[in-house]
């Protein structure tokens, strides 16, 4: 594979991870994301989903574990780059929003001093610079933007507004990939479908595109352009969408699929009435 992505994809894999003394956790896995999609990335507890997404932000090391073969981004090979090299991208190009929220965030600092943190990073610029970078940020994830929010420590706010902290931290550079691993499963339905619709949102008006793994295929459904199905350390199936859910091809994707519960619209109509009254 040369140094250009493939097919013009942002970020193009083959990628086999094992960890010391173990079967391969991942086997010559292949992965591709698109300038600006939502891709789906769904498999069960122990498939390997988040190994992907941390050989991608070079942490496996930290995991001992060891990646074998290529992560091709943009113009470079991730698992070629220094651990100074990647550190650079993290937050900046490549950003991940986690599971637990508050757990994510430090506990002991004021939200203000976090996001002038995640600023500062990647950032150079006065006081004012900073200000107004957070308080845009925080709008773009529909939070308040004023001086009693911005004094609250992450206990002072509800699991909702501490993942959208997370996901104003991680979008504040404008990354060209966002990685959101798990990243509803321990929020309460109504909230996940308002933070479903804010990585939607945000994909549509910043061209970041969205690794959104997940073992729950209905978000994957209402959020995702493509999906990608992992099986025992192995992509089995990707495609649309559209086709995954009503064409899948493989045997363990027609399996999730059965799984799912069928709710049947109530149907009203006179129709539909005089048909169940004639039936009785």
């Amino acid at each position: 594979m040369n140094t250009e992505t493939q097919n013009g994809a942002l970020l193009s894999a083959n990628l086999t991870v094992r960890y010391t003394g173990k079967p391969p956790v991942l086997r010559d896995v292949e992965l591709e994301i698109r300038e600006g999609e939502v891709l789906g990335l769904v498999g069960q507890s122990g498939s390997g989903k988040s190994t992907l997404a941390m050989a991608i932000l070079g942490l496996l090391e930290k995991k001992r574990a060891r990646a074998e073969g290529s992560i091709q981004f943009r113009n470079l090979d991730l698992l070629n780059l220094s651990e100074r090299e990647l550190r650079s991208l993290r937050g900046r190009t490549i950003s991940l929003v986690l599971q637990s929220p508050l757990s994510s965030l430090n506990p002991a600092l004021k939200i203000r001093t976090q996001l002038k943190e995640a600023w500062r990073a990647h950032a150079a610029g006065t006081g004012a610079d900073c200000t107004n970078a957070i308080r845009a940020c925080l709008r773009s994830v529909s939070l308040p933007d004023g001086e009693e929010f911005l004094r609250k420590y992450p206990s002072q706010m509800s699991v909702g507004q501490a993942q959208r902290v997370l996901i104003a931290m991680a979008v504040m550079h404008r990354p060209a990939l966002l990685i959101a691993d798990e990243a509803t499963s321990a929020l309460d339905v109504i909230t996940q479908s308002e933070i479903l619709e804010l990585f939607r949102s945000l994909n549509r008006s910043t061209g970041t595109a969205i690794l959104y793994i997940s073992h729950d295929l209905a978000s994957v459904a209402g959020i995702c352009d493509r999906i990608a199905i992992l099986h025992e350390g192995q992509i089995v199936e990707c495609g649309a969408t559209e086709q995954i859910f009503a064409n899948p091809q493989h045997d363990y994707t027609r399996k999730l699929m059965a799984a799912l519960p069928r709710v049947l619209p109530a149907d009203t109509s006179p129709a539909r009435k005089s048909e169940a009254a004639a039936a009785r």
